[in-house]
């Protein structure tokens, strides 16, 4: 038999009055576990509260597509609580050790609540702690898989411009030994200065010109005639040279010149300098590309995340979300078109860090989503006396209506197990009142917007929407 001793160790029962604790005790049924016993299964009906008065159990379920695991020592109060809308049990329960429980049913709540009120209403502020417990652990998770996601399209979105970087040093290498092979043959040749002249006069204005590269049809045709005039100056076994002339859109006049006043091997060595010379021109142009959309995608990141920057200052909203599309660029690029409609005049808001982002990229994937991946994304910005509106909108198939009311509910989705956590818009929301603002939605087949309302910087004034 449990005495009232007993369940004073327990922090919610220790200063109650003992007539309290004897009526607790006389409606609990006491019962003892084995290491390894189950006392609760998940998907069982909700229907007891347990008090662990020795031992240890664990708790272990199902949380957002993840399996989690609690530990409940003596003390700790666990299973159902008063005013708790849980109509089974979310995860199982089984004795680590061997354990003595209290076990209130159910169906004595309505009394505890009327001859315990102190009781139940401490059990109010625990029910409370494990809420914020667990949406903090669904919260996590989403950041995590939210990251995930965003890390893996940045490497992708990085590995590219790498990749072509590394090729095209790749191919410099072997470009420069040709110049070097060429250059070595042409200085063995006894040139006239005239003759010198020409071959770096030609090689300068080749290099200078920025003409667009000709079409698949024109450079083919171009190769052709280059490589019958070859030919036709013994020049047999030389098709690359005469694809690489074509392919850089060297006229047929200008290779023709060459071979009169050369002769035509110290043309056909001219030639070989000069294409090589105009391949590390295009591959150190495919370099500094790539470095540079690099340069820019680390950069992109680093305002995401404000990193090296005050939590709290002045954001210019259009490079807020022109950032954020830049960070989802690895899903906007499969078959998303950006409509963007931006207020010339820069908004500025006050904003804590990156969280104005999360809101963006929230959205923004949602309406990615929504659509599969394919249609058209809008993005506006304007302003609303002293308040900016940002609104982003979408051509899926829509919000249904019986829906709609629910999409900011932590917990609420739609999508399927694993997929999503349902707390995305309810994050959006709470960062979103958090800057004195408010969001809106308006949805129909075909046509979706959020729209967000944010005091403008310095603005006093709380912004509600219309």
């Amino acid at each position: 038999m449990v005495e009232k001793s007993e369940l004073r160790r327990v922090t919610v029962f220790a200063d109650l009055p003992d007539d309290q604790l004897d009526w607790f005790l006389s409606q609990a049924e006491e019962v003892h576990l084995k290491a390894g016993d189950i006392y609760l299964r998940q998907g069982d009906p909700a229907d007891a509260m347990y008090v662990v008065l020795e031992g240890q159990l664990q708790m272990r379920g199902e949380l957002g597509g993840e399996t989690v695991v609690f530990d409940i020592d003596p003390g700790e109060v666990t299973g159902l609580l008063p005013f708790s809308r849980m109509k089974q049990f979310t995860v199982g329960g089984r004795a680590v050790t061997e354990a003595r429980v209290l076990r209130f049913p159910k169906s004595r709540f309505t009394d505890l609540v009327q001859k315990m009120p102190e009781l139940a209403k401490r059990l109010v502020g625990l029910m409370a702690d494990r809420i914020r417990e667990t949406t903090r652990i669904e919260q996590q998770r989403d950041r995590l898989a939210a990251l995930g996601k965003l890390s893996a399209g940045l490497a992708h979105e990085l590995n590219n411009p790498a990749s072509a970087a590394k090729r095209a040093a790749s191919q410099l290498r072997g470009t420069l030994y040709r110049i070097r092979d060429a250059s070595h043959e042409l200085g063995s040749r006894e040139l006239t200065p005239a003759q010198k002249s020409e071959i770096e006069k030609l090689e300068a204005s080749l290099m200078a010109r920025n003409d667009p590269p000709l079409d698949t049809l024109a450079a083919s045709d171009l190769e052709d005639q280059i490589d019958s005039l070859l030919r036709s100056h013994g020049l047999n076994d030389f098709w690359q040279l005469s694809a690489d002339l074509g392919a850089k859109g060297i006229r047929i006049d200008v290779v023709e010149s060459l071979f009169a006043s050369l002769g035509a091997e110290t043309a056909r060595a001219a030639l070989e300098r000069i294409t090589a010379l105009l391949e590390v021109a295009t591959l150190l142009n495919e370099i500094e590309s790539s470095t540079a959309r690099i340069s820019d995608l680390v950069g992109a990141i680093k305002q995401y995340t404000f990193m090296d920057q005050a939590p709290v200052q002045n954001v210019d909203i259009v490079k807020s979300l022109e950032t954020t599309l830049t960070i989802l660029n690895h899903k906007l690029k499969k078959g998303v078109a950006v409509q963007r409609d931006y207020q010339k005049i820069p908004l500025l808001v006050d904003s804590f860090g990156s969280e104005l982002n999360q809101v963006w990229t929230n959205i923004i994937d949602n309406a990615i989503d929504a659509m599969g991946g394919k249609g058209e994304l809008r993005v506006r910005t304007f302003r609303e006396d002293s308040c900016v509106v940002v609104e982003i909108g979408d051509n899926g198939p829509g919000i249904p209506t019986e829906v709609q009311p629910h999409i900011f509910e932590p917990f609420f989705t739609t999508k399927g197990v694993g997929q999503g956590t349902g707390l995305g818009l309810d994050t959006v929301q709470r960062i979103v009142r958090k800057h004195n603002g408010s969001i809106q939605v308006n949805s129909k087949p075909g046509d979706t917007r959020f729209q967000i309302w944010l005091p403008l910087a310095q603005s006093p004034q709380a912004c509600t929407g219309n």
